[in-house]
């Protein structure tokens, strides 16, 4: 059984002995980043062969042209052709799901017009292109190609790039299958900082892309961080995490696997229990002594648990929900009566699952929301990935003569305030004499 930290919040220090168990830094490894540099310039200087080369270093795939990097429309549907019929099912049910969402969330055009006729507005339209990373080998994630790729031709995005490593040449069925079922346009088997490379500065047979999204390793990870400004990223993410807030009536070994459920991720990942209740927080610690023998992943949770969670004994559910806010978790468990409620006055949270019948793993794969959340407290000032990332906002504005004789005066008063004597004359010409 892992020792976990226990904490309550009528402690003096709680707030900061809190902070303490949160904190979480992502230390990029200089050689990483050394790494990454060089194969980012390669990539953008020499294009195909570049990448050729890559592949056959990192993945032990012979290739001699960028051409065979390309699976066919006809490969994906013979992936999902083949796939368990049970898989396909439950995939395209998630996919169901996740389209219907993402179809709420679409930004629509809008316009009005001034009494003098002047027209002010907001168009929406899609990226051009879109890149998709997928993680390949014993790291592949069917859920993600969905939650990806979904939104972004939700958003009516005219072309979606996936790239995926394929180690050893071996293909994920699973992952081909969800490209199909997604939409996705064209695949292209190679990873790494390469794949974001050619995705960010395009090459030769990849296209150039206008947004990157999807999970990595930490090369992928600092690439993304690297191209981004010559592209867009969905974000920089840390550890998976889950915050449980309880009032003490949920079962415990319920409550025991949900948090199991994130820290199975890696050992990073960070699991916390909040509850007024101090017996229960005793009956969880029992069910997880119980439970984790059971675990395949039994190390990693251990670790997890040793090293990162948290059990805190609040005075009251009012307390629960002010530890919540200032932890700003990416997921939010609120196991409780009332929980819709109690949801009402969450500040901060990636994704909330309301009463004790919604399991946090329900999200990562089929209830619709967006899995792609904001880590490590960012959930302050961001949002999960959805149809509006793959959307772009231009503002319109269409001035009538009386309208930029109207607006003139004040613009030109404005620029001579600041010194700006051209901008000034430009709106000086168009007032009315």
């Amino acid at each position: 059984m892992p020792e976990i930290r226990q904490l309550k919040t009528s402690d003096e220090n709680f707030w900061q002995q809190l902070d303490a168990v949160l904190a979480w830094e992502q230390s990029t490894d200089s050689g990483v980043v050394s790494v990454v540099n060089n194969i980012l310039a390669d990539v953008k200087k020499r294009g195909d062969a570049a990448l050729l080369e890559y592949t056959q270093k990192f993945d032990r795939v012979e290739v001699t042209t960028a051409a065979q990097l390309e699976l066919s429309k006809e490969d994906l549907q013979k992936a999902l052709d083949s796939i368990n019929p049970e898989h396909r099912e439950a995939l395209e049910l998630a996919a169901k799901r996740v389209r219907a969402y993402a179809q709420h969330q679409k930004m629509e055009s809008w316009s009005y017009t001034e009494a003098d006729g002047t027209v002010l507005g907001q168009k929406i339209t899609p990226m051009d292109r879109a890149g998709l990373y997928v993680p390949g080998g014993k790291a592949a994630y069917p859920s993600s190609v969905l939650m990806n790729a979904i939104p972004a031709k939700v958003a009516e995005v005219p072309e979606l790039i996936m790239v995926v490593p394929t180690p050893g040449g071996e293909t994920n069925d699973l992952v081909l299958a969800a490209a199909a079922i997604s939409g996705v346009d064209r695949v292209f088997t190679v990873g790494g900082a390469q794949a974001v490379a050619a995705l960010a500065y395009g090459t030769a047979t990849i296209p150039k892309v206008d947004i990157i999204t999807g999970p990595g390793n930490s090369y992928v990870a600092t690439a993304k961080r690297m191209v981004y400004g010559v592209v867009g990223i969905d974000m920089i993410a840390g550890p998976s995490e889950i915050l449980v807030v309880c009032d003490g009536k949920t079962d415990p070994d319920w409550i025991a696997m949900d948090l199991f459920s994130q820290a199975e991720h890696d050992e990073e990942a960070q699991s916390i229990l909040v509850s007024p209740d101090a017996d229960f927080l005793d009956a969880v610690k029992a069910s997880i002594e119980k439970l984790l023998l059971e675990m395949p992943r039994k190390e990693i949770i251990e670790t997890s648990l040793k090293n990162r969670a948290a059990f805190v004994l609040a005075e009251n559910m009012e307390e629960a929900i002010k530890v919540a806010n200032h932890i700003a978790p990416e997921h939010l468990e609120l196991s409780m009566d009332d929980a819709e409620q109690w949801a009402q006055k969450i500040r901060h949270a990636g994704a909330i699952f309301m009463g004790r019948y919604t399991a946090e793993a329900l999200g990562d794969y089929c209830a619709g929301p967006n899995h792609v959340l904001p880590t490590s407290g960012t959930a302050r000032f961001s949002s999960p990935l959805g149809v509006y990332d793959f959307q772009k906002r231009s503002s319109l504005i269409g001035c009538s003569a009386q309208g930029a004789s109207d607006l003139g005066q004040c613009a030109a008063t404005l620029a001579h305030g600041e010194g700006l004597v051209a901008h000034a004359r430009s709106a000086e010409y168009r007032i009315k004499k």
